[in-house]
């Protein structure tokens, strides 16, 4: 009851053609839990953990088993984050308990599975690295030197990936800063391609659906404004040779006309989030230092978070987790186990999982409070 799904898997390129049926698995797994409540979402204060029960919440933990897993104007990138306003975190917040593959918020279901038909509208483009592998279907729980690392647990089996090629690649050693429209095709195809390449950038929302992405390149002192140029940076500098992998796994990205009426329709499915700054959102958001967000551009899970720091105008720091990212093994490092979205917020000290209750806590914070 699922469709079909076609993949031709080799060393160097993942091609996959997966129906809309199964958009959403496809970039599931050790993605966020707790998506859908059966009954009215909790305060921001509550402990939502002690509020599921067995008979509306909904274990689908077998996803696993399938996919695992700053405003505007003037020279971008080289304006400091000084003076950062203070915010404070409501007195009633309690941090979730993360509840991995468990969806159990049923007003979220309808936005979870339009996210999901953009996965598949753009062929999981960024799901995966490139020159994606899978290195051992047994691997070790712990690396060589006895500390955990990522595998996918599968039954008896437990595989880790990465890339064939990325290890040919340098990375940037200042953090890339992208002037981002969620909404625009162009923007997208650069975000994808920072996600194919295991690239940690920064975003710096932009509330025009048709605005061309603007990189700036801190490491080479570039600013680049034209989306071919920009793809064409970044496979020069942070990719690997070209020789190295089949250049086919990029066309879902480079055939402009697929990636462009794509990337459209799937933000029209989503009413067009970043087309304009939320009415209630702080007025000095873009002064905020930069909220780290760990996940990648196709997971529907991610995509909401993602979408409200665009409305909210805040910037924020993508640290790429697709299949086969060396930042899974540092999640692992870092928390003891992976799971996105995890947010971390230098503003308040917070770290958390768990989306919905991401976005809730980003709105109690970034917002205006009535009196």
């Amino acid at each position: 009851g699922l469709g079909a799904d076609r993949c031709f898997l080799t060393p160097h390129t993942v091609m996959c053609f997966p129906t809309l049926a199964i958009a959403a698995i496809l970039s599931i797994g050790n993605g966020n839990a707790a998506f859908v409540r059966a009954f009215s979402p909790p305060s921001i204060g509550s402990s939502s953990r002690a509020k599921i029960s067995p008979v509306s919440s909904l274990n689908l933990s077998f996803l696993d088993k399938l996919f695992s897993n700053t405003v505007t104007a003037g020279i971008v990138g080289k304006n400091e984050h000084q003076q950062n306003p203070k915010v404070t975190v409501p007195s009633d917040f309690v941090i979730p308990e993360p509840r991995p593959l468990t969806l159990t918020r049923s007003a979220d279901l309808i936005p979870f599975l339009t996210a999901s038909a953009g996965l598949g509208l753009r062929l999981a483009t960024g799901a995966f690295v490139l020159g994606w592998q899978i290195d051992s279907l047994f691997a070790p729980e712990l690396n060589a030197n006895g500390e955990k690392q990522y595998s996918l647990k599968l039954g008896p089996l437990r595989i880790r990936d990465s890339s064939s090629v990325l290890d040919q690649a340098v990375q940037p050693e200042q953090t890339l800063v992208l002037h981002d429209n969620d909404s625009s095709p162009n923007c997208k195809r650069v975000r994808e391609m920072m996600n194919l390449l295991d690239i940690t950038y920064e975003v710096r929302p932009v509330f025009e659906i048709d605005h061309e992405p603007t990189l700036f390149d801190p490491n080479t002192d570039e600013e680049i404004s034209n989306t071919k140029q920009i793809i064409e940076h970044l496979l020069e500098k942070y990719g690997p040779p070209s020789s190295a992998f089949d250049s086919k796994a990029l066309w879902p990205i480079e055939f402009e006309a697929f990636a462009v009426a794509t990337s459209k329709f799937a933000a029209s499915l989503r009413g067009y989030p970043g087309s304009k700054r939320q009415g209630n959102a702080r007025p000095d958001n873009e002064k905020m230092q930069p909220i780290e967000l760990w996940g990648y551009e196709c997971s529907p899970f991610v995509k909401p978070v993602r979408e409200k720091l665009c409305n909210l105008g805040l910037p924020h720091r993508v640290v790429s987790c697709s299949r086969g990212s060396r930042n899974r093994d540092r999640m692992i490092e870092r928390t003891g186990s992976f799971q996105v979205p995890f947010l971390v917020d230098a503003n308040t000290g917070i770290e958390m999982y768990e989306g919905p209750e991401i976005v809730e806590y980003l709105e109690a914070v970034y917002t205006l409070r009535e009196d």
